[in-house]
């Protein structure tokens, strides 16, 4: 197999014939000389870049096979030599040979050996089973139930430095299943080392490491141990030097831990905001989704809320119109905060959210007509909207072509109008179909409000008080 390849791993020769060379490597394997089967399983991981498919399927069997051979004082073993040509295999074909490998007996065989290894054996063992549970989901469960994630726990205990990043790889990637993440993380007492996985190593492991984090997050049991083992600062982390797919994971699961009441004013103390902020401004759909919820739950604490305020009114100030838009879209969701009322009136948000309802972008003008017209349920809102001249560019607006714009000015005038001290100023509009039509949804949806809260009185007096064994 010399011929095959040459001494700097170059591509091997156009005119190759994979079946001859596979039949070479299934001789050199029969024969008794173990440097032979070793050196002809190396050349083939070297070429495993290269190979049919269907070569690296055939060779699968054999070099799990290999993994089940007595341990020999060879060096390199031929277990070395297999698990290097298995972890090399495991890459190709996008994880359809990483699945076959779980699948063929190879799990229970490297997690045997990782017990009585040590040195470069255990090293390439661990990057091979790190592979075989990244390309294939199926494998970690595969993994797990093998006994895996103890081994793992424990080498993490006991492993020297340099195996360490191997196994917080591996620990990240099984911290996806949810059978691995609800029944054993924290009963094997994996989440510390969870928590490290996505403050080290190579940045999509950390990805995945956060991703985990998430989840484990959503139970809410869990969040205390995530975040007395450092989830929030090492989630800031990669909130601030990860690339953009783990930014957004990072501030996903960051939220879902600041949810809890007891973490709302640490996660902000932290730093969270601002790189929140970023991306809100940022031009991510998704991280914008985000920035969005994670402020609705922060401005929950009226501190925070004043900060929040004043980032989003510089936004709304700048030239990004994608960013303006979703920092009015952010207003619209916390105008209906009861103590957030006088902190938009103080931060000088009203007089541009009015300039704004005139943009050229249509997606700004509907934010803001949105956030305007939830404003507009607040008397001391309605004010100070009328007295920065949001009456006019309104009236305007209900003859706009889109409907959610023209509903949106009709529901802020229908407020106006109800107000004593404003009625007057819109009397022009009070005949418009828009006008007319949304007066009549909105009166419908306060006669469904007024019976569903009556109703739900009812069932506290009747039901609550009854007798459950009755019919």
């Amino acid at each position: 197999m010399d011929s095959l390849i040459d001494q700097s791993g170059r591509r091997e020769k156009l005119s190759l014939n994979w079946e001859d060379a596979f039949h070479l490597y299934e001789h050199s394997i029969a024969c008794e000389n173990e440097v032979l089967r070793v050196q002809a399983t190396i050349k083939l991981a070297r070429m495993s870049k290269h190979a049919p498919e269907t070569i690296l399927e055939r060779s699968v069997p054999i070099l799990v096979e290999l993994l089940t051979s007595p341990i020999s004082d060879l060096n390199p073993s031929i277990h070395e030599a297999s698990a290097y040509c298995l972890k090399c295999i495991a890459c190709e074909y996008e994880g359809r040979l990483a699945l076959l490998i779980g699948e063929s007996g190879a799990v229970p065989s490297i997690l045997r050996l990782l017990s009585h290894s040590g040195g470069s054996l255990q090293r390439m063992l661990l990057k091979c089973l790190r592979n075989i549970v990244t390309f294939a989901e199926r494998n970690r469960i595969i993994v797990f139930r093998s006994g895996g994630l103890e081994i793992v726990v424990s080498m993490l205990n006991a492993c020297p430095d340099g195996m360490k990043t191997y196994l917080l790889e591996i620990l990240s990637a099984l911290a996806l299943s949810r059978e691995v993440r609800r029944r054993a993380i924290f009963t094997s007492g994996g989440v510390r080392f969870l928590i490290e996985s996505a403050g080290r190593g190579r940045m999509i492991s950390r990805c995945r490491a956060a991703q985990a984090i998430g989840l484990l997050g959503l139970v809410k049991s869990a969040r205390p141990t995530l975040v007395a083992s450092g989830a929030i600062q090492v989630l800031l982390e990669l909130l601030q030097v990860g690339d953009t797919s783990t930014k957004l994971v990072a501030g996903n699961a960051l939220g879902v831990i600041s949810s809890h009441v007891d973490y709302i004013r640490p996660v902000a103390q932290a730093g969270a905001i601002p790189l929140y902020v970023e991306l809100l401004q940022g031009p991510e759909p998704m991280g914008k989704e985000i920035a969005e919820d994670v402020f609705c739950i922060l401005a929950i604490v009226e501190e925070n809320a004043v900060v929040i305020a004043e980032h989003l009114v510089r936004i709304l100030r700048g030239d990004n119109g994608g960013a303006k838009a979703a920092a009015a879209d952010v207003l619209w969701d916390l105008s209906g905060y009861k103590h957030l009322q006088h902190i938009l009136r103080n931060s000088n948000a009203i007089p541009i959210l009015v300039e704004l309802l005139q943009d050229q972008n249509v997606d700004v003008r509907e934010k803001v007509s949105g956030a305007i017209a939830q404003l507009s349920y607040n008397e001391a809102d309605r004010v100070a909207l009328a007295d920065s001249g949001a009456i006019p560019p309104l009236i305007n607006m209900l003859q706009d072509e889109l409907e959610d714009l023209r509903d949106n000015a009709a529901e802020a005038l229908v407020n106006f109008s109800e107000d004593p001290l404003l009625r007057d100023r819109i009397s022009s509009v009070v005949d418009s179909p828009a006008f007319h039509s949304m007066q009549d949804r909105l009166m419908q949806i306060r006669a469904s409000d007024a019976h569903v809260a009556s109703s739900l009185r009812n069932i506290s007096i009747e039901h609550l008080t009854g007798d459950p064994s009755l019919p």
